[in-house]
């Protein structure tokens, strides 16, 4: 009797197993159950998504090994303490680098998150992570010839400024923000002990390089590299699945035919579609182009690709299930300020 009582009166294995499996692996399951949904309906476009987040993730599997291996290293030898103390003291020194740095670095607003994450972790102060954050995604050698070659020089130059600018905005503003208590522990729980900061930082200790001598930190090497991969991979997957279903049924030519005018409202427009833009900057670049030639204000075009560079729709998933929700609030906020701020000084820089 008392064991029917505990039966109907508590949750059984089962169940608990089920519910763990449901708030441990949601990304899995939504992605599954998006791709069933769409073999069920749409069959051929259940293969280009599966094929389209497939290579999506194939193409930021660089990024995302070397991140996972650099954080997992750190880990293991203590090295982040060291790293993260790097980021310690002259706070404008350390913006201004890490905004250049992103400026140069080749990194997708995609492929940015798995070293922005191993950033954090290892206790970076989240100014200057700020800093290359948002500058990272809009300018390197690559899209700066691009840039060149398809819309020209100037825009390319501005593009590259708009990149440092919004890096500089940026880590400026969160260093503010931290000095007067604003901010704290910008990681969500279970993603990593970072901060501004950071634990690390607050308690040094000598790193141990030879740590394949001790088995208590190879393990500690396989386990966090296993559960940080894991982490991002099923996000990441999530986001680049979605990416495909809005490629496949919302039109780009759509959404950015809607930016044409005069005036300041397709500015403001051009900010708000660019921050969900799914296309990355160079697929962006030639749309943008034409529409520019048939009479699409350049500041539009301008805040379009900064907006979307920095906050495209996988990009937004990634950081949202990243950090904590007022640190991905400011996110936005400074993305959206800063991408219609370089619109409106970049047409009025061709207007004078």
């Amino acid at each position: 009797m008392v064991m029917i009582e505990r039966s109907l009166s508590g949750p059984s294995r089962t169940s608990l197993w089920v519910t763990g499996i449901w708030r441990k692996e949601k990304p899995w399951l939504a992605v599954i159950l998006i791709l069933l949904g769409l073999w069920m309906f749409d069959a051929g476009q259940a293969g280009q998504s599966l094929d389209l987040m497939l290579r999506q993730l194939a193409s930021v599997a660089p990024f995302l090994a070397a991140s996972v291996l650099i954080a997992a290293w750190a880990n293991a030898t203590g090295a982040d303490g060291l790293i993260a103390r790097a980021f310690v003291g002259a706070p404008a020194a350390m913006i201004i680098m890490g905004a250049l740095a992103g400026a140069l670095s080749p990194f997708c607003s995609c492929g940015v998150i798995p070293l922005i994450a191993a950033l954090l972790v290892m206790g970076v102060p989240l100014a200057p992570v700020m800093a290359f954050w948002l500058a990272s995604p809009l300018m390197d050698p690559a899209m700066f010839a691009l840039t060149t070659g398809i819309i020209g020089f100037e825009f390319a130059v501005a593009k590259t400024l708009v990149a440092i600018g919004l890096g500089l905005f940026g880590g400026s503003v969160v260093h503010l923000l931290v000095k007067v208590n604003g901010l704290s522990a910008p990681l969500r729980e279970g993603v990593g002990n970072g901060g501004c900061g950071g634990a690390r930082v607050r308690s040094p200790q000598a790193p141990v390089w030879r740590f394949w001598h001790e088995p208590e930190r190879l393990a500690r090497l396989r386990r966090e590299g296993v559960r940080t991969a894991l982490f991002l991979l099923k996000w990441l997957a999530l986001a680049f699945l979605l990416e495909s279903l809005m490629l496949a049924y919302i039109p780009a030519e759509r959404i950015v035919q809607t930016l044409g005018g005069e005036g300041l409202s397709p500015i403001v427009l051009a900010t708000l579609f660019g921050v969900p833009a799914y296309f990355n900057g160079y697929a962006a670049l030639p749309l943008i182009a034409t529409l520019m030639e048939q009479g699409m204000q350049a500041g539009a075009g301008m805040a379009f690709l900064i907006a979307g560079g920095v906050t495209s729709l996988p990009a937004a998933i990634a950081v949202w299930v990243l950090v904590k929700p007022r640190i991905f609030a400011l996110y936005i906020a400074l993305s959206l300020i800063g991408a219609f701020t370089a619109g409106l000084l970049f047409q009025l820089w061709k207007l004078f």
